[in-house]
């Protein structure tokens, strides 16, 4: 089966998102100061004291998205699955974000919102896109 345009297009566009997500989370986590120095005192805070759960969630949300998008290119069956794992991960990881951590300093903008719930938004599109190609057979 010929792979259709949008494959291309959507692949392309989620890895490059993804590697923005992936930028931050090596920065964070290599605690590169010129890129903490955008952070406030709270925020600091909130990534020193996390548990090792937490850390270990989002590792999965970054990464399995990432995975994702490079599967997703190579038409491999297994990008719904890494998208899915993905989505666990970063399911997790907001139980600590806002259910569990102390946010107190941490107030978030509209403009955070929207991206956090942007985040969301794109990785669900992302797995049922994936799935959807599954089922066409586009993806193997």
């Amino acid at each position: 089966m010929k792979t259709p345009f949008h494959v291309w297009i959507v692949g392309i566009i989620a890895l490059i998102w993804n590697a923005g997500g992936a930028y931050d989370y090596v920065m964070t986590q290599t605690e590169n100061e010129a890129y903490l120095a955008m952070l406030s005192d709270a925020q600091k805070g909130f990534l020193d004291n996390g548990p090792i759960w937490f850390e270990a969630a989002w590792a999965v949300g970054v990464w399995f998205s990432m995975l994702g998008a490079l599967l997703l290119l190579l038409r491999s069956r297994l990008a719904g699955p890494a998208f899915g794992l993905s989505l666990v991960g970063l399911i997790v990881s907001s139980v600590y974000s806002f259910g569990i951590a102390d946010r107190t300093g941490m107030d978030m903008t509209p403009t955070q919102l929207g991206f956090t719930v942007a985040i969301y938004v794109v990785l669900v599109l992302l797995w049922i896109y994936a799935r959807a190609m599954t089922r066409r057979g586009v993806l193997r």
